[in-house]
């Protein structure tokens, strides 16, 4: 039976569309075809589908969605646009895979969900740290019980951006961006490190603005207490000229350690048996056979056959919302100076519509930074 391939609209047309959407889209021509880009500029839009030999082009989402009836809609437009434009698709019928920080927050998140349909369609975000095979195989061996119980962990991303990456007018703001480098950077690190260790209930943090000019903030620390017990630290910085991301999960029988900086293969973690370990053991931790580097290409891969199964793909729904209920926790923490428990969080608190809570010297000012 011949498979048609899915449509593909992509809203967004600027460096990650040309660097990482479109490369992974042309390595599986018999599934997907990219039939169009959207884009609020006209003349970045028409020239990414020049440069793609794309029919059509346009500055208008609900017209192409009408004209092109794409099957899928990559969302890879500032975060300020995100929960409009996926409401939009999904209510044209087209599944959505959705560029981070998925939303502005948790409010804009639930809308989004709602508008999907129970069985379809669906709205994944971007996580792809979650689908390289490392962090599979990772995530096997703690769900195994097979390296013991987790109990203390770090998750670092220390990049920098200077001046000029803050001043595209969007960059910076909590009514475009959302937040600082948690939101902004850091969110796949932490969705990794959920993906990992799972449920957790309480965190404590803080957050400044050190060095850069910005509304939200230039770096966040946070402690998190996990369901299993176990404790982790997370620092997220746009400051930190050596930059890293960083995974370390100790258990019971051994170090996980995960180092690279935007994108990671089996050579980037190791394993580090506890002392006492029987080395024959330690052995069957090696990384798997296949190495899947952690990638767009690989996520859309996973999101491919579900499509085809017609099922809720990873990343979306609850899933997806877990790393920007930790965010916004995080902001709630440090703005108040107060722990937070998961699922506090709800509508009605002033964290659910903004990060920033109106908290007096952090909410937006009129006359603006």
């Amino acid at each position: 039976m011949t498979v048609i391939p899915y449509r593909v609209l992509l809203v967004g047309a600027g460096n990650i569309a040309r660097a990482v959407h479109m490369p992974a889209f042309l390595e599986l021509p018999a599934d997907f075809t990219v039939v169009g880009a959207v884009d609020a500029d006209p003349a970045v839009a028409r020239s990414f589908a020049t440069d793609f030999a794309l029919p059509h082009h346009s500055t208008d989402l609900a017209a192409s969605l009408g004209e092109v009836r794409p099957d899928l809609v990559v969302i890879a437009s500032p975060p300020v646009a995100h929960r409009e434009q996926v409401v939009a698709a999904l209510a044209a019928g087209a599944w959505v895979w959705c560029e981070k920080p998925p939303a502005l927050s948790l409010a804009e998140y639930d809308a989004m969900t709602a508008a999907e349909g129970e069985h379809g369609p669906y709205a994944p975000i971007v996580f792809q740290h979650r689908f390289g095979s490392g962090a599979e195989h990772a995530r096997a061996l703690i769900a195994s019980g097979e390296l013991g119980a987790p109990l203390v962990a770090h998750c670092q991303t220390t990049w920098y951006r200077d001046d000029a990456y803050y001043a595209v007018p969007w960059r910076g703001r909590w009514a475009t961006e959302g937040a600082g480098p948690a939101m902004g950077l850091g969110i796949h690190q932490i969705d990794l490190l959920l993906e990992l260790l799972g449920d957790w209930t309480e965190i404590r943090a803080m957050a400044g603005r050190l060095a850069r000019d910005v509304e939200t903030d230039d770096v966040t620390t946070a402690t998190v207490r996990f369901a299993s017990g176990a404790l982790a630290t997370v620092v997220n910085s746009a400051l930190s000229p050596r930059q890293l991301s960083h995974l370390r999960i100790d258990l019971r029988d051994a170090t996980i350690e995960l180092n690279h900086l935007y994108g990671y293969g089996n050579g980037d973690w190791t394993y580090t048996p506890a002392p006492g370990v029987d080395p024959g053991r330690a052995d069957g931790w090696n990384s798997p056979a296949e190495d899947v580097p952690s990638s767009h290409s690989a996520q859309l891969r996973s999101l491919l056959a579900d499509m085809r199964a017609g099922r809720r793909p990873r990343a979306s729904a609850g899933d997806g919302r877990r790393s920007l209920e930790l965010i916004t926790a995080m902001y709630k923490a440090a703005l108040t100076g107060l722990p937070v428990g998961a699922g506090e969080i709800v509508p009605g608190d002033p964290f659910y519509t903004a990060l920033h809570g109106s908290v007096p010297g952090w909410a937006p000012q009129e006359s603006g930074r």
